[in-house]
């Protein structure tokens, strides 16, 4: 784990979804092999209530994370814990876990009710409680009536195959909810409802992991990240904590105004202030190490001088930005 992580070194763990400040999830050391090939690599990190989104491009590691914290593979090295237990031994905790794979893994002449049922019959529920449980997660993802009565799977759009992997990983009603690539393939009205159904679950205090390797749809959902890359974890927080942490790169704030001389005469004095340029007639963009601090300057600056600003913006202030700096991409 590079200097740019916050995780704990060994987080401690509370069971239950509890409170948003207790950790659900806590990796320590974690670590998964395949032969040579280094798929995870010494990452500790803790999670808690809400929707945290695991990002990287492909092949960074995301998915064998996931199956570590579900349980569908033993970590070569470190642990993970998942409301106190061993989710690859503890058999029984499995109730508290709802996994949403990446790939498809369906039968393929069942309807989405039938899939939906028997995954959930296998969990130990009754058949009549299976079935049950199957349709109110169906109409929870909004695929209820007769498209997950009576059309088979093989007949279903991408968006409702999502959603109906989706379906079964909340039949149960696990605490813990990990949903590997959800929107993947899904037409844009899928996409919306799935976002907001995973917002949803994190304001109901449930545990939610969200992986995707394209930046903006997760920024859409929560504003807490976890950043992998080549299998180590790059660092963990929400956008503003992340970008802090990256001292050898300054932050840009880019103002649209009617005197950008003018502006940037009365700020180059300002030690917060690393470098100014002027790329357009009414464009200025400044170059700071303490963004808040140079946010107040050019109010000021701007207040005292009867400038007009018309648009203030930070390029570096979102997710695509900051994980460029951290993979050096």
């Amino acid at each position: 784990m590079t200097e740019l992580a916050k995780a704990p070194s060994a987080p401690s763990l509370d069971k239950g979804a509890g409170a948003p400040d207790r950790l659900t999830i806590a990796a320590t050391g974690l670590s998964r092999w395949y032969g040579q090939v280094i798929a995870l690599n010494d990452v500790t990190v803790g999670l808690r209530p809400g929707v945290t989104g695991l990002l990287g491009p492909n092949g960074a590691g995301k998915t064998t994370f996931l199956r570590l914290v579900v349980g569908l593979v033993r970590p070569t090295g470190g642990d993970v814990k998942v409301l106190g237990q061993d989710p690859f031994s503890a058999v029984e905790g499995r109730r508290q876990l709802g996994y949403c794979p990446e790939h498809d893994h369906f039968y393929e002449d069942m309807t989405g009710l039938e899939f939906v049922t028997l995954m959930t019959r296998l969990l130990g529920f009754s058949a009549a409680d299976a079935k049950k449980r199957a349709e109110i997660a169906l109409e929870r993802v909004r695929l209820g009536g007769d498209d997950a009565r009576r059309k088979p799977v093989s007949q279903y759009s991408k968006g409702m195959r999502q959603k109906t992997k989706i379906a079964q990983a909340l039949a149960h009603e696990p605490d813990i909810i990990v949903l590997d690539e959800p929107l993947t393939g899904a037409d844009p009205v899928s996409r919306h409802e799935i976002s907001e159904l995973t917002k949803e679950l994190g304001r109901l205090g449930h545990t939610v992991v969200v992986s995707s390797h394209i930046l903006h749809e997760v920024e859409r959902v929560t504003q807490n990240f976890v950043l992998i890359d080549r299998g180590r974890l790059l660092a963990e927080g929400n956008v503003t904590e992340i970008r802090n942490l990256i001292d050898k790169h300054p932050h840009r704030i880019l103002i649209v105004c009617d005197r950008p001389r003018e502006l940037a005469a009365s700020l180059a004095h300002i030690e917060d202030i690393t470098g100014l340029d002027l790329p357009g007639d009414d464009t200025l963009t400044v170059l700071t190490r303490r963004p808040d601090a140079c946010y107040d300057a050019i109010a000021r600056m701007a207040v005292e001088r009867g400038i007009v600003i018309r648009k203030l913006t930070s390029p570096d202030n979102n997710l695509d930005a900051v994980f460029r700096y951290l993979t050096r991409r």
